[in-house]
């Protein structure tokens, strides 16, 4: 038995522990969240992507053009990495609000670039701020309308430390100042410029956030902490610094096998747009993602030097890919692969197994439900995706999983694009132009291939053709309604008889230029009005 004295000496000191590491018991028992994003990324630049794909597809721009991410790769390596993880949507801003809300973007309602995000969601962010994290976000957000560079938006959504958040723009050269950081690089007349003259590892965009990040984690160490950092690259313009800039122009990079593909292959949703390709352009496209991995480096040495990195869950993931001349393409807004499927990365030691690797079909609209799950929190209720952190830390999905996720290309103010519905191995689009297409991404992974009348995917057409008229009535897709698009889902979805393409009077095409012009006339009429 304890006497009086021994006794009193143990409570002591159990209460001088508890008054002296407040902050680290409180740490302890809440893992952090750090999320590096990246824009326009295309998967097969990464090394941890490159391995768990076929030669042909791993060296698409040819077997020695390829840019080393060991940094990335140690995330996937000692933990989750998602082979079929697709943006909702394939474009910046609506991609974005299916991430930070976990809602489709019809409902969010940014379903395309320019518009804001509605007052009332709910973001990842701000459930964690209601549990006590310190939040933050350094980089492009892209939701609060058309403000550009505009830094620091009123709305912060959840992240209380926003000072380096802007909200459009790809800007090469950032710097702090008396009043605020802003763009550094002019042009003649004052005004932001893309310009990468001049820049160094200080004023670099992508070196500039990634020391913000560091900054942020240092001074929220002792705390549960909750930080994004979006960082603007590698989308265009095709720019880095030194010596990123000239790394790579030695490399022997050919135009991938698909841009030469005959117009049979080409759905009207993925004409060509290029007639040459420049091997140069995808060189400093590389310049610019191992400028993206030394930074991630730089961002993980701060963690394992304050001892954070076994409590911290690490995401590593982009908006969308960059076709990067796949198709004759560049950039995203298409179904393809390159355009739809992004990297998706996550470390975290305490719950997930190194080395585990998810090849059921993902969305952006997932992330919040399953991120806020593995945490341990609850969310608002308001999520439209699914939780898929079995996924993660058992290796399996839960009882009644269905391997499918659904995409929708970008339209506003009522117009209609194409819509998807996604599994692992097929990829089903309907579009108010084309007749559907079925991808079968095992047999055909170049895409070239349109399966949706061959007698042997009849099934497979009924059953993806089901789901996506259960997932627009669920959640208000409005282009179920198209009727080309209608009619090609019932048949898809119920059809007997041989399928025959509804005929839909299509509204006469003009170019950009052409209407460009009416636009201009319009604005002067109103005007002079």
């Amino acid at each position: 038995m304890l006497n009086r004295r021994t006794f009193l000496r143990l409570i002591s000191s159990t209460v001088a522990i508890a008054v002296a590491t407040p902050a680290f018991s409180k740490r302890q028992s809440k893992p952090n969240l750090l999320i590096i994003h990246t824009d326009e990324h295309n998967f097969r630049t990464l090394g941890c992507y490159r391995k768990n794909l076929p030669e042909a597809q791993a060296y698409v721009w040819g077997k020695n053009a390829v840019v080393a991410t060991p940094n990335i790769d140690w995330l996937a390596d000692n933990g989750a990495m998602c082979t079929k993880f697709y943006a909702t949507t394939p474009v910046c801003s609506p991609s974005r609000s299916a991430f930070v809300s976990g809602r489709y973007p019809q409902n969010t309602p940014v379903t395309t670039n320019g518009i804001p995000l509605n007052d009332e969601v709910v973001t990842f962010s701000e459930i964690l701020r209601r549990q006590g994290y310190a939040t933050g976000y350094a980089g492009k957000w892209h939701l609060d309308g058309q403000g550009k560079p505009q830094w620091a938006p009123k709305r912060n959504f959840g992240f209380a430390d926003n000072r380096y958040m802007f909200n459009r723009g790809h800007w090469k050269q950032l710097e702090d100042t008396p009043s605020g950081p802003r763009v550094k690089a002019r042009n003649e007349k004052g005004s932001p410029s893309y310009n990468v003259k001049g820049a160094d590892e200080k004023c670099f965009t992508t070196d500039f956030l990634a020391d913000k990040t560091v900054d942020f984690i240092k001074s929220h160490k002792n705390e549960p902490f909750c930080f994004m950092v979006s960082i603007p690259d590698p989308h265009g313009p095709n720019t880095v610094r030194p010596p990123y800039d000239t790394m790579f122009d030695d490399l022997e990079i050919s135009a991938p096998a698909t841009f030469s593909k005959g117009d049979e292959s080409v759905p009207g949703w993925g004409q060509k747009q290029k007639k040459s390709f420049a091997g140069a352009y995808i060189a400093k496209y590389f310049g610019m993602i191992k400028c993206i991995d030394d930074n991630v480096g730089k961002i993980l040495d701060v963690l394992r030097t304050h001892k954070l990195i076994d409590n911290t869950i690490v995401i590593f993931t982009a908006d969308h890919g960059d076709m990067c001349g796949e198709h004759a393409r560049d950039n995203k807004g298409v179904p393809y692969e390159s355009s739809a499927k992004i990297p998706f990365v996550l470390y975290y030691p305490n719950k997930v197994k190194a080395g585990t690797v998810i090849t059921r079909s993902l969305g952006c609209v997932d992330f919040l439900p399953t991120i806020i799950s593995l945490m341990g929190f609850r969310t608002a209720g308001k999520e439209q995706g699914r939780d898929a952190s079995e996924l993660f830390t058992k290796a399996g999905a839960a009882k009644g999983w269905k391997d499918i996720t659904f995409m929708r290309g970008t339209g506003s103010g009522g117009s209609v694009n194409w819509l998807a519905a996604v599994t692992a191995r097929y990829k089903l689009v309907f579009s108010p132009e084309d007749n559907p297409w079925l991808f079968d991404l095992e047999k055909d992974p170049d895409e070239l291939t349109n399966f949706f009348e061959y007698p042997a995917y009849r099934r497979t057409v009924r059953f993806l053709a089901k789901d996506l008229i259960a997932y627009c009535r669920t959640y208000n897709d409005h282009y179920s309604n198209d009727p080309k698009i209608k009619s090609d889902l019932a048949w898809a979805a119920e059809g007997t008889d041989k399928y025959v393409p509804a005929v839909i009077a299509k509204k006469p095409r003009t170019d950009k230029k052409t209407r460009n012009t009416k636009e201009r006339k319009t604005r002067r009429t109103k005007n002079k009005k």
